[in-house]
C-alpha cells in the first residue's frame, strides 16, 4: 500500500530555506505546498526556481492551512522558540534547524507541548547524519579505539558572519550535538572563553572544554575568523585513534593504529612507568557517499509515518544541546570559570 503524501511549509528561505525545500520536493512521499520568508526578493527567487511552491511573507498562511501537515523551522535563531511553539499548537508535525530554542526551559516546554499534542518535534542536527560521524560512533561502541583519553573539533572558517546570535550558538551545537551522540551523554561540567575581534556584542570566536563522565574531555574551537575553513574531529583512545574531516570527500576517516604502552621499567634512582610509542599503519575506510540533509529528511518523514518519536534528534536531544551552550555561554562571561550542568 502506498504512503500517504506528508505535505510540507518551510518558515524561512535564506541559508538553509531552500536546501530543505529541495529535498522534501524530491523526496517520495513528501511535497513542499508552502514556503513563508518576510523578504520577498527570497520568495521571488524561490518560485523561479520551484514553480509549484505557494510562497508568502505570512508564516501564518502555513499554520492555518488544513493542507500542511509538517513544518520545517529555517528562520533565525531567535524565532526558533515561538514559530516551533505556534506551529504545534496548530497540530503540525516540525522539524526546526538547531539550536531548538535560547533557553533550556523554553526546549522543555516544546518537548511537552509536542507529547501533549502527539506530533513529532525534531531538531536539526544534520551531523548526526553524516556518514563519518556514523563511522566514529562504531568505533566507540565496537571497543576498536580502547577507553576514551579525549576529543576535540576543530570549525572554522573566514566567514560567513550573523548578527543574530554569536560564533558559539552558530556552529557548537554541531560539536556538541556530536559528542553527546558519540559518549552517550552530556556533559558534567564546562568552561569556555570569546573573543568579540569585530565588534562590541557577538563573539566571533570562542574555545570550549566538556568534562564528560569515564573521565572524558572534549575540546570545541569555533571561528567565524580563520584563515582556513576546517571541519575536523579527532578521538583518542588507548589503542587506537581516529580523525574525521568532512571537507575531505575520498577518505574522511583516518583511523591510526597507535597508542602508548606503559611498562613497569624501573630507573636506578627511582621506579616510574616508562612510555612507550608505538605507530602501525592507517586505515582508510570506504565511507559511503550521501547528503547528509536528505537523510534528514528521510528520518523526519518515517517518525511522521510511524507515528514514533524522533529519538535520534528529538526535543530531548535538543534540550541537552542548549542547557549546554548556555552553560558555556556563562562560563565565558565569568571569563572562563567551570560551570557545572545540572
Amino acid at each position: 500500500m502506498e504512503s500517504k503524501l506528508i505535505n510540507i511549509g518551510v518558515i524561512g528561505c535564506g541559508h538553509w530555506g531552500p536546501n530543505h525545500i529541495r529535498i522534501f520536493s524530491r523526496l517520495p512521499g513528501s511535497k513542499v505546498l508552502m514556503c513563508a520568508d518576510p523578504d520577498q526578493s527570497r520568495l521571488d527567487a524561490i518560485q523561479k526556481t520551484f514553480l509549484n511552491v505557494k510562497a508568502t511573507q505570512d508564516h501564518g498562511d502555513i499554520l492555518n492551512n488544513p493542507d500542511v501537515q509538517a513544518v520545517c523551522i529555517a528562520a533565525p535563531t531567535k524565532l526558533h522558540y515561538s514559530l516551533t511553539k505556534e506551529a504545534l499548537e496548530c497540530s503540525k508535525h516540525v522539524l526546526c534547524e538547531k539550536p531548538l530554542a535560547m533557553t533550556p526551559e523554553e526546549c522543555q516546554e516544546l518537548k511537552s507541548l509536542a507529547k501533549q499534542e502527539g506530533k513529532v518535534l525534531m531538531v536539526g542536527h544534520i551531523f548526526l547524519f553524516n556518514a563519518g560521524i556514523v563511522w566514529l560512533k562504531e568505533y566507540i561502541r565496537s571497543g576498536e579505539l580502547g577507553k576514551i583519553y579525549y576529543a576535540y573539533s576543530t570549525r572554522t572558517n573566514l566567514g560567513p558572519f550573523r548578527y543574530d546570535v554569536n560564533a558559539l550558538w552558530d556552529l557548537a551545537p554541531h560539536d556538541i550535538s556530536i559528542f553527546n551522540y558519540l559518549f552517550d551523554n552530556c556533559p558534567l561540567n564546562v568552561s569556555g572563553c570569546g573573543q568579540k575581534c569585530l565588534g562590541e556584542s557577538l563573539e566571533d570566536l570562542a574555545f570550549a572544554t566538556l568534562e564528560y563522565p569515564d573521565n572524558i574531555l572534549a575540546n570545541v574551537h569555533v571561528s567565524w575568523l580563520d584563515p582556513k575553513k576546517v571541519r575536523q574531529i579527532t578521538i583518542v583512545g588507548d589503542k587506537k585513534m581516529v580523525v574525521w574531516d568532512d571537507l575531505d570527500n575520498v577518505g574522511p576517516i583516518k583511523l591510526y593504529d597507535k597508542h602508548v604502552e606503559k611498562t613497569r621499567t624501573f630507573y636506578e634512582t627511582y621506579g616510574e612507568f616508562q612510555l612507550l610509542s608505538q605507530e602501525g599503519s592507517i586505515t582508510i575506510p570506504k565511507v559511503a557517499s550521501g547528503e547528509p540533509l536528505k537523510k534528514q529528511g528521510e528520518y523526519f518523514l518515517e517518525c511522521i509515518r510511524k507515528t514514533s518519536p524522533a529519538e535520534l534528534s528529538d526535543a530531548q536531544k535538543g534540550f541537552e544541546v542548549v542547557k549546554t551552550l548556555c552553560a558555556i555561554q556563562s562560563s565565558m562571561e565569568q571569563k572562563g570559570v567551570s560551570v557545572s550542568i545540572s
